[in-house]
């Protein structure tokens, strides 16, 4: 059976392969990232502030529990950290791949519409008014009422940028691809029961959920804000781990859709030995070691992939 080496993809063998076939995905990354910087160096919209408002902008002007620098570590660098161990454990690149792939393009397009609803909008933060008036001294339009602000300038536009919050959404994006990978890697639906597994998958949502709440203790965001965010991110994680993944609760959950495409058109193509295919369901629920010392995978019995592969259709 060492012929099978269905866990023989690694970085060396066909990484070249599946960065090629997914260049146009990169490019899309990196025009994502740049309409991202553009979207941050343009003026939002300045809403209409009058005097009477003041009364719910005037939370303190606090630093950030979470700073910007930590969102990245969180929600880019620890699940890339947990692709890794996974890839140095099973040797499968198109996992690796396509788990940092659906995880950037989770988090960019999160990023691309949150800040482009955050330039469209404009709501002023809980602590707009200590931004406006860095001094205490209030001061308005004589006619419209509207706020006449003499604080530092980059102060005040990111005071106009409350509403969705970035940490949430950014958190819930990254986090919440995370939870969906994790859940399909450990079986969470294999209705056995085990509630601990539960309990792996919720924790990266609770870390996303904290940096959210942070945001409101610090007088940064409004509770709709970070609502509004979280509820952004989670939901374009939850496309974009379907986008490359079959759902957790598939019985072809455990690796990514190009994977299992993958060992279809080896054997169509006779680069594997049919006899390797004549294996029963149950014969092929099996960790494979091959020669060369790469660990194998685990598929399950019951996979209709596999059903159609030894029938000889796709």
């Amino acid at each position: 059976m060492a012929d099978i080496q269905l866990g023989a993809h690694t970085i060396g063998s066909h990484g070249r392969t599946v960065a090629r076939f997914h260049m146009y995905d990169w490019i899309i990354l990196v025009l994502l990232a740049v309409a991202d910087g553009l979207l941050n160096i343009i003026e939002p919209f300045h809403r209409f502030v009058g005097r009477d408002m003041m009364s719910d902008l005037r939370y303190p002007l606090k630093s950030n529990t979470v700073p910007f620098w930590a969102v990245p570590v969180i929600a880019i660098i620890l699940p890339f950290i947990i692709f890794v161990g996974i890839y140095i454990k099973k040797k499968n690149v198109y996992d690796l791949h396509h788990g940092i792939l659906g995880l950037l393009f989770s988090v960019l397009i999160t990023a691309v519409i949150t800040d482009a609803i955050k330039d469209g909008v404009g709501r002023p933060r809980p602590d707009f008014f200590w931004r406006c008036f860095p001094d205490g001294k209030d001061v308005y339009d004589n006619v419209t009422t509207n706020v006449i602000c003499h604080g530092e300038k980059s102060v005040i536009k990111e005071g106009h940028k409350s509403f969705p919050s970035g940490h949430s959404s950014w958190s819930f994006a990254g986090l919440g691809f995370l939870s969906w990978y994790l859940a399909g890697k450990i079986a969470v639906f294999d209705r056995r029961g085990h509630v601990a597994k539960l309990c792996l998958v919720f924790l990266p949502l609770l870390v996303a959920a904290l940096v959210a709440v942070s945001r409101v203790d610090d007088y940064w965001h409004h509770w709709q804000d970070v609502f509004a965010g979280g509820l952004l991110g989670l939901t374009v994680a939850s496309f974009c781990y379907l986008q490359f993944f079959p759902a957790p609760y598939d019985m072809d959950g455990l690796w990514p859709h190009a994977y299992f495409q993958q060992l279809a058109d080896t054997r169509n193509n006779g680069q594997v030995s049919t006899n390797s295919f004549n294996l029963r369901p149950q014969e092929m629920d099996t960790v494979y070691d091959s020669p060369e010392g790469h660990a194998g995978i685990s598929i399950r019995d019951t996979s209709p992939i596999l059903d159609l592969m030894e029938t000889g259709r796709r």
